[in-house]
């Protein structure tokens, strides 16, 4: 049961007190890691196709495992001084690997530029929480990347964490960040990383394959308690979840689109390239940036039934096999 306390415990505080901006963050320890091991491994192969990709594997499989490796002996040897400490710190590592006040106040900021203040100010408020260029969006643009980026990273901060917290405690959700961040710096599809990045890519789909259909499912029912449309948010997950070259985001955005009676996806711009993404959902009306708030109260209501339904479910495994 301790770690459904130390989950229940982490989630508080990220609804409390979200992330700190002064409080050092495993996250950051994890960009500085890849940011100094990509030279170096790619130094150690040969500068072809082949090469790059069996440098990128060699990352893909020393940050995840030493993030595993270090969490777990670090609550070991807290353990050793006292079994408080070990809860105390993984009940800190639970809070940092969620990421939902974060996740929503950033999206309620690019809500509030669109609607208090100017085009450019939404547009670089957005550029923080996205990864496609910003700078000719316009405003329906703008509240759509929002809305997309509640809806991914639901699956990626908030419910892929907490399977993996609750299903190895705090050092598997941290492995499940390395994850997350390997591709978010490395796995994108242009010219300096479409090899190197590859196995990071391939990874996290892997990692986000379970979660990902999860959150795609408690955000339809969290549809339905929020107000929104919840036989929209089934039928056009039914219909458009896997219209994305990635197999798990198109799982949310698509529940998400659903709900909110919007359409999200299509081409959108990387480093100067346009991409050609298919739409996902039926436009039957243009977005505004009040969607982004209602985005918002599915984020929440879906995370909390996510922490619900994962605790009972491992309390339930755990009496089960007492018994």
């Amino acid at each position: 049961m301790e770690i459904v306390f130390a989950a229940l415990g982490g989630f508080a505080l990220d609804l409390l007190l979200g992330d700190p901006a002064r409080m050092p963050h495993p996250v950051v320890g994890m960009g500085r890691c890849i940011s100094a091991l990509e030279p170096r491994l790619r130094s150690l192969f040969p500068k072809t196709p082949p090469g790059e990709r069996a440098a990128g594997r060699v990352l893909a499989a020393l940050l995840p495992l030493g993030t595993l490796a270090l969490s777990l002996g670090l609550l070991s040897l807290c353990r050793l001084v006292h079994p408080a400490l070990a809860f105390a710190l993984e009940t800190l590592w639970c809070w940092q690997a969620l990421a939902v006040r974060g996740l929503a106040a950033e999206s309620e900021t690019v809500r509030r530029r669109l609607t208090e203040g100017t085009l450019a100010e939404a547009r670089l408020a957005v550029g923080r929480i996205v990864g496609r260029d910003t700078a000719a969006l316009s405003p329906q643009g703008v509240t759509r990347a929002a809305v997309e980026t509640v809806a991914e990273n639901f699956a990626d901060g908030v419910a892929a964490p907490l399977f993996y917290m609750l299903l190895g405690g705090a050092p598997l959700a941290l492995c499940c960040k390395a994850v997350n961040t390997m591709d978010s710096m490395v796995g994108y599809q242009n010219d300096h990383y479409l090899h190197f990045g590859r196995a990071a890519a391939k990874l996290d789909d892997a990692v986000n394959y379970l979660p990902a259909r999860l959150a795609a499912l408690l955000l339809i029912l969290s549809a339905g308690l929020t107000g929104e449309s919840l036989p929209g948010a089934f039928r056009i997950w039914r219909r458009d979840r896997r219209r994305h070259a990635s197999p798990n985001s198109a799982q949310t955005e698509s529940a998400m689109a659903g709900a909110l009676g919007i359409r999200l996806g299509g081409p959108a711009s990387y480093f100067g390239q346009v991409h050609e993404k298919p739409f996902i959902g039926d436009a039957l009306r243009e977005a505004e940036p009040c969607d982004i708030r209602r985005a918002n109260r599915m984020l929440y209501t879906a995370s909390l039934l996510c922490l619900a339904l994962l605790c009972a479910l491992r309390t339930l495994i755990i009496k089960g096999v007492s018994l």
